[in-house]
């Protein structure tokens, strides 16, 4: 029990010491200790008697409290914080060296968090700056440390979400199957045909963390009972493309030169999930039918047996020449902001619209769970948008799981409302929502729902005059 009552604070005597700019020798006399005995205390190798304790409150007025472990917590939390960053998360092999960080120098530890912070705010900076100068035809040779997921994301959201040799592979593989109304019958039945390979749907007690896995030993493809049936429908058709014409996909993946191996197995992760969208939804009846429908994603979800997020997809994908649809972006992100995917017929509009702005019905949507929300929204250039947003369930959630919910938001060029059920629709509502691409960038005057001063102009705080919005600029 005395053992583990010891108190060794040999950095925090040291930095007593230091700050009373005293040597070893003038505290160790004013102790009534030698400095060798001292000096082994500051190096943690002998613990701190009662009497001495007692001399340094008395002598330097010091805290019990200051002696313990205890301060060093805060220290430690921020940097297990900072070390988790994916830059830096494989630096240390353990969370020892950080107690000894926090331990033996607080001070260290502090000026470490300090300057991450600082580097973290500086990146967002450069971010928004890049995007300002890209938005004048500027370009910037400044650019962080990415990782391959950043690398990918890049890639797949500039350029247009169409890949011919993928969809014309798609269509002939679906023309064989001949499916009728029941793709999931007939994949099944040319998987365990062809392959040898059989689908079984497993209970969430057996695949508690994963959606998908097959098993190349036994041939058989293992689904969680968490997915619905439009996402078993896809995990199913992922596969099957993966057997058919798995070789077409690599073939496109390896045409973007990734400087890595997985940023290359993020791009054919990415690409057969388009693979398996235009398996479901064979593109010329899928645009065919959109068309017909307005651009109704209701209807085609419906008619395609898919989801509405698969459907809205599909949408971004249609951009085949002699025969385009209208050319669609989407958007994805959850009720905390954060961005899941970006993607576009002919490349996720950045520039133009940004999809930044707190204003967008995709933040609005989480309050109305399941309904539609519909708007044209207008750029501080007079650039319009019409913009469909709706929110997304995600895999079924126990009874104490919290479930996982996304919004989803699909725009187009307000040119091209009037061939849609949505942009029809908003004859009869009144005007634009006055938007901008991200709030750092934007110089719309009292918008209550900024929540950053622009980067471009200064600040203009007044004690005389306070202005609707919460940041007053010039």
């Amino acid at each position: 029990m005395m053992a583990e009552n010891k108190i060794f604070a040999g950095a925090r005597i040291r930095r007593i010491r230091n700050g009373l700019s005293l040597t070893q020798t003038a505290m160790a006399e004013a102790l009534g200790i030698s400095p060798s005995y001292l000096n082994l205390i500051e190096r943690n190798q002998r613990p701190l008697t009662v009497q001495l304790i007692l001399k340094l409150s008395e002598r330097y007025e010091v805290d019990l409290s200051d002696l313990r472990s205890g301060e060093a917590k805060g220290s430690l939390a921020e940097l297990k914080a900072i070390f988790s960053d994916p830059l830096l998360a494989g630096e240390l092999p353990g969370e020892q060296e950080l107690v000894e960080i926090a331990e033996a120098a607080p001070n260290a530890a502090a000026g470490i968090a300090k300057l991450y912070r600082a580097y973290r705010e500086s990146q967002g900076r450069l971010s928004d700056l890049s995007d300002l100068l890209a938005r004048e035809g500027r370009t910037t040779r400044v650019s962080a440390a990415r990782l391959p997921i950043d690398e990918v994301h890049e890639v797949f959201e500039n350029r247009p979400n169409h890949f011919a040799a993928i969809e014309t592979a798609a269509e002939r593989f679906h023309q064989e199957l001949a499916p009728g109304d029941d793709l999931m019958a007939a994949l099944r039945a040319w998987m365990r045909r062809e392959h040898e390979v059989s689908v079984r749907v497993l209970p969430v007690q057996t695949m508690p963390l994963w959606r998908r896995r097959f098993d190349r030993h036994s041939r058989r493809l293992f689904l969680s009972e968490r997915l619905s049936a439009p996402d078993r429908l896809r995990e199913v058709a992922v596969e099957a493309a993966l057997l058919k014409f798995g070789e077409v996909v690599a073939a496109e993946a390896e045409t973007f030169g990734f400087s890595t191996d997985e940023a290359r197995r993020l791009a054919r992760f990415e690409l057969l999930r388009y693979a398996a969208h235009a398996l479901m939804m064979p593109y010329a009846v899928f645009q065919a039918a959109a068309e017909r429908t307005g651009y109704d994603v209701d209807i085609l979800k419906g008619r395609f047996q898919v989801s509405f997020e698969q459907a809205a997809n599909r949408l971004t994908m249609l951009q085949r020449q002699g025969a385009p649809g209208v050319p669609f972006f989407m958007l994805e992100v959850d009720n905390a902001g954060n961005r899941f995917r970006r993607a576009g017929a002919r490349g996720f509009p950045l520039q133009r619209f940004g999809g930044g702005c707190p204003k967008l019905p995709i933040h609005a949507a989480f309050a109305q769970p399941g309904r539609i929300l519909v708007e044209t929204a207008e750029m501080p250039d007079g650039a319009e948008f019409l913009l469909v947003a709706r929110t997304l369930e995600g895999l079924d959630a126990g009874f104490e799981e919290r479930p996982r919910r996304t919004a989803l938001l699909i725009g187009c060029d307000i040119g091209f409302k009037d061939e849609t059920v949505y942009g029809r629709a908003l004859a009869e509502k009144g005007g634009a929502v006055k938007i901008g691409p991200v709030c750092r960038l934007c110089e719309r005057q009292a918008c209550l729902a900024r929540a950053e001063p622009p980067l471009t102009r200064p600040l203009g705080l007044d004690e005389m005059v306070t202005g609707l919005g919460a940041f007053d600029f010039q």
